[in-house]
């Protein structure tokens, strides 16, 4: 029997991931690889002396563990149904997707800016942003959920869009295990400066295809929903490589030149100042209503990364046969 097509899979996965987005209750592949890759650091660092080998013999286990337990569980219930199969596919992609959840967990930020509890916003903020934010004022607040908003819609959607329809389920699943890792270790501390060095890379190399193509479906994204998407692909152009990361500023542009504001500038990480470069210019002052309005961008980026790379698919697909 036919199992169901991988496009229509995705399909059935984006829609999931808007309906009910991320339970906190329940084995999310997600938790389980950084469970995973927590305890083989304590094994790593244990039997290997050199952290740069140790990080990279970790994040080599985990990401090739990820695509392979995914391949291997998809071909064992593609033997018992090929439903079985697509249902398990379309769930393993709805939990490398996160679109709801990227909503849900800046939401409230806003929220509590509207009711004047920047105490409260610098919570929620905490929750989603690795910078120290106990001092951050209203517009520091701000500018730091719009820049984990830009950056996420690439790393929470776009990419794992991108694999998937490359690769399907297994592929997503290595690119997040990728992500997680980069998310556990990318840190410039004592602790990761060199362990977590090759799991940056490799987020790095993972996201430099879906961080050009995200720029444009944003600033595409923002001319169809009535934002400036010259200004933010222009934007794009003069500031994407500004960011200390490869991939990161490409985003943080687009979103800047759509809503006219400039982010990047000063923050703190465990209590060290990091000086990033300006990204957009002040074409007005940032302000709370930039988080609903980057909302809008992100929603309209994510469906026409959809539209965009299904018809890549078919275009692909109808040169192959």
């Amino acid at each position: 029997m036919k199992g169901m097509d991988l496009t229509v899979q995705i399909l059935l996965a984006f829609f999931l991931d808007l309906l009910i987005g991320d339970p906190s209750r329940y084995p999310h592949p997600v938790r389980i690889i950084g469970f995973f890759a927590k305890n083989l650091e304590r094994f790593t660092r244990r039997y290997f002396s050199n952290p740069i080998l140790a990080g990279g013999i970790t994040a080599s286990i985990v990401v090739i563990g990820a695509f392979v337990s995914g391949w291997t569980l998809l071909w064992a219930l593609r033997q018992i149904h090929p439903l079985a199969e697509a249902a398990s596919s379309v769930f393993l992609i709805y939990t490398c997707l996160s679109i709801r959840s990227l909503y849900d967990e800046s939401r409230p930020v806003l929220n509590a800016l509207k009711q004047n509890q920047e105490e409260q916003a610098r919570k929620y903020l905490s929750r989603i942003v690795g910078r120290d934010t106990e001092n951050l004022n209203q517009k520091e607040i701000v500018r730091a959920t719009v820049e984990t908003i830009a950056e996420s819609t690439i790393d929470g959607i776009i990419a794992p869009l991108f694999y998937a329809f490359i690769g399907g389920a297994p592929l997503a699943l290595a690119y997040k295990a990728t992500n997680t890792l980069d998310s556990m270790f990318g840190y410039k501390n004592n602790t990761y400066k060199w362990f977590g060095m090759i799991p940056a890379r490799l987020d790095d190399a993972a996201n430099w295809v879906p961080a050009r193509l995200g720029g444009a479906l944003m600033a595409l994204a923002a001319a169809i929903i009535g934002f400036d998407g010259k200004r933010s692909w222009t934007t794009v152009q003069r500031d994407g490589a500004k960011h200390l990361s490869p991939n990161a500023g490409i985003p943080e542009a687009a979103m800047a030149g759509a809503l006219g504001v400039q982010l990047g500038g000063s923050s703190y990480y465990e209590g060290h100042r990091v000086d990033k470069p300006y990204i957009g210019s002040t074409e007005k002052e940032i302000a709370m209503t930039d988080i609903s309005q980057s909302h809008k961008i992100m929603f309209a980026s994510s469906v026409l990364a959809l539209v965009a790379l299904m018809i890549f698919r078919k275009l692909l697909e109808s040169n192959l046969t």
